[in-house]
């Protein structure tokens, strides 16, 4: 284990249950591994995630934080991982994103304005309710493989204290958005048009929105990816739209209507 890193992770523990916790965490990754941004989200099941920490200026807050809990984090790569079968760990974006994802329009309607050359994310259980995902952010190179087991070996120590840290965090409301709006949300794909797809185009606007190819929702949906084109063309007619950010723009609208 890196040396720097175990005077780090002991100011860690002295900081463990201050408001200061967090900042502590991230300098001392900073000092095992050189990078710009940390963002740290609660996720509760499908519920809008808890912002628990970033070091973002204003402007980049807007886009990572602000806008990204009005809707995009639902297509987000590592929400998903945390309420799906990814084990917990630390992972590059590219390792948990979709086949299509780079295509997608989430990355190219949203993802891309972040100008990040490389996420990498440090998925924690803290226990069978509440994920966290702690994101190391770079904008100018990507992560060496070097770094990576480097972080890999101080993994089990950041685990330890963020799941000490925030294991007794209140639970009671995703940073105060009322049942109303989270269900809202958690329902967008299937509102889209005002109730007028069917259950099943419902699920191929989500899995497309996520960036996943039509062989890859054929292979979720157990239909031919002849058939999920088919579902495509029909969603892209009733919702009288011609491309994947026409429906982009339309999942948005429906999570902001009301």
């Amino acid at each position: 284990m890196p040396t720097d890193w175990n005077s780090q992770a002991a100011l860690c523990v002295e900081a463990l249950g201050t408001e200061g916790f967090a900042e502590t965490l991230a300098n001392g990754l900073r000092s095992v591994i050189p990078y710009e941004f940390t963002v740290i989200f609660g996720y509760i099941g499908k519920d809008r995630p808890l912002a628990l920490f970033d070091d973002f200026t204003p402007e980049r807050r807007k886009l990572h934080v602000d806008d990204y809990l009005e809707g995009p984090y639902l297509i987000d790569p590592f929400f998903l991982a945390s309420i799906g079968d990814t084990p917990q760990g630390i992972w590059r974006l590219k390792e948990i994103a979709p086949d299509r994802f780079y295509q997608g329009e989430y990355y190219r309607s949203y993802y891309v304005q972040t100008g990040l050359a490389e996420e990498v994310g440090f998925l924690i259980d803290v226990d069978s309710e509440l994920q966290i995902v702690l994101s190391l952010m770079r904008t100018e190179k990507k992560f060496t493989k070097t770094e990576m087991r480097v972080l890999s070996e101080i993994q089990p120590v950041v685990e330890a204290l963020c799941r000490r840290h925030w294991s007794s965090i209140d639970r009671s409301g995703s940073n105060n958005t009322s049942d109303i709006l989270n269900q809202k949300v958690a329902d967008a794909f299937n509102t889209i048009g005002d109730g007028a797809l069917t259950e099943r185009e419902g699920q191929i606007v989500e899995l497309t929105l996520r960036g996943h190819s039509s062989e890859a929702i054929g292979r979720l949906l157990s239909i031919a990816p002849g058939t999920v084109r088919i579902h495509r063309r029909n969603v892209y007619s009733k919702l009288r739209i011609n491309s994947q950010g026409e429906l982009f723009s339309l999942f948005l609208d429906t999570i902001g209507a009301g």
